[in-house]
């Protein structure tokens, strides 16, 4: 049989060691935000307080025409971030994949980059 103190020993000294290197990332990202923030040189100006929303004047009138470039190009890179999040499950299991798995998502990738390139081609990434 086995004795329920030794076990209990071991357990606590395996979270002893998870707590232990716990604390030390605390405690050394707390070290270095403080000392980054002893350091840091703090002129507060009005150009620094002011709310900033993506070249835009946040106090404006709602009624005052704006540029929707931005709002297209954003959901032009928001749908290209959606894909490009597809590569991450399928490059972590590579080794279950046979020639098909590989196949499918160089097929995948090929669309994508015709779109990406149709949308080069019609200038929609252009600012001006």
């Amino acid at each position: 049989m086995f004795n329920s103190n030794l076990m209990f020993l071991y357990y606590m000294n395996t979270y002893i060691e998870y707590v232990s290197i716990l604390s030390l990332i605390f405690a050394m990202c707390f070290f270095f935000l403080g000392i980054s923030y002893m350091l840091s040189i703090m002129t507060p100006s009005i150009d620094k307080t002011v709310g900033y929303e993506c070249g835009f004047d946040p106090f404006s009138d709602a009624r005052d025409p704006f540029n929707i470039k931005f709002y297209l190009i954003s959901i032009l890179f928001l749908i290209l971030d959606v894909e490009i999040s597809f590569f991450f499950p399928w490059a972590f299991s590579l080794n279950y994949f046979h020639y098909g798995g590989y196949y499918i998502m160089y097929l995948f990738f090929l669309v994508l980059m015709f779109g990406y390139i149709y949308e080069w081609h019609n200038k929609c990434l252009d600012w001006d």
